[in-house]
């Protein structure tokens, strides 16, 4: 019979959701905080293992967080052995950051009929890394640093080529902003009426993140019965994560909504009764993120 690795899920379920609340509590969404662009890596990315691969799910929230609170500039986060075997070391006195691992293990368990039955087992590790910028010794292209960006222009053409290939039936008109199911359609306000294009790129992801949820696609139901309640406010976290997570792969700033106080209330009552609520939202939020990017014409074409 195997084994189940330690039991240190529920503390560091735990952990994780007391540090996000207590960064809501002041206002503060963690996830809105992009890299600064004065790294190379760092124009508005996911955070990056040292092979250059994009963190995903819950550990792009952590690790965001993270870099905020430290101020730090540079994306890239790696384990104390991955900076030894690049002839690097982490400066002495330097705390590390967590971010989680997330599989199952089999295990044999007896039946009431006394039959041996395999049973999955999910479990969570918890595992450290450093930023780039707490260790010494790296290859130089760590730390490079970029060039002057580009004023943004009134249409950004690789995030209108993004929506675009989704097949949604995205609506322009009036002052809202929402996703309908039953018709299964976006509606957006005119281009014209937001503040600067970052805007409008990232209230249309946050509604593209809930254009998944049909159940023609991903089929995400929280038992969403009305506004405000529960369900609402999982979908709506999960909305949020989505389009942070897109914000962060386009290259795009997600700026506050206007309703931003209203979001944070709803999410720290699901978050206070649920330590496993953003575990679960940045995975289904990961899940979204993978779906639109499957729309893409280039992922359309490795899949055929």
């Amino acid at each position: 019979m195997s084994r189940a690795p330690t039991q240190t899920r529920p503390d560091l379920y735990a952990r994780v959701t007391d540090a996000i609340l207590a960064d809501l509590r002041r206002g503060v969404r963690p996830w809105t905080k992009p890299w600064s662009a004065e790294h190379l890596a760092g124009r508005i990315t996911r955070p990056l293992r040292a092979t250059g691969q994009p963190y995903s799910g819950i550990n792009v929230v952590l690790l965001w967080a993270e870099a905020v609170a430290r101020g730090f500039s540079a994306p890239i986060w790696m384990t104390f052995r991955q900076a030894l075997a690049l002839g690097a070391h982490v400066r002495k006195g330097e705390h590390g950051a967590t971010v989680v691992y997330a599989n199952r293990f089999t295990r044999t368990e007896t039946d009431d009929k006394g039959q041996d039955v395999e049973r999955e087992i999910p479990f969570l590790k918890a595992y450290t890394v450093f930023n780039v910028e707490q260790i010494d010794g790296l290859p130089g292209h760590f730390h490079a640093t970029a060039g002057p960006q580009l004023e943004p222009q009134a249409r950004i053409a690789h995030a209108e080529a993004f929506f675009a290939a989704l097949g949604a039936e995205i609506r322009h008109g009036g002052t809202s902003a929402y996703y309908a199911l039953h018709p299964d359609h976006v509606q957006m306000p005119p281009f014209e009426s937001f503040r600067d294009p970052q805007s409008y790129y990232a209230t249309l992801a946050h509604e593209c993140t809930h254009w998944t949820r049909h159940p023609s696609r991903l089929d995400r139901d929280f038992g969403r019965r009305a506004w405000g309640d529960e369900g609402y406010a999982r979908e709506e976290l999960v909305a949020e994560l989505g389009a942070a997570f897109l914000c962060a792969d386009l290259g795009l700033a997600l700026t506050p909504r206007e309703d931003h106080a209203a979001y944070i209330e709803s999410w720290l009552k699901v978050l206070q009764n649920d330590k496993r609520c953003i575990f679960s939202a940045a995975a289904h939020a990961q899940r979204a993120c993978e779906f639109l990017h499957g729309r893409q014409p280039a992922q359309r074409e490795r899949a055929a």
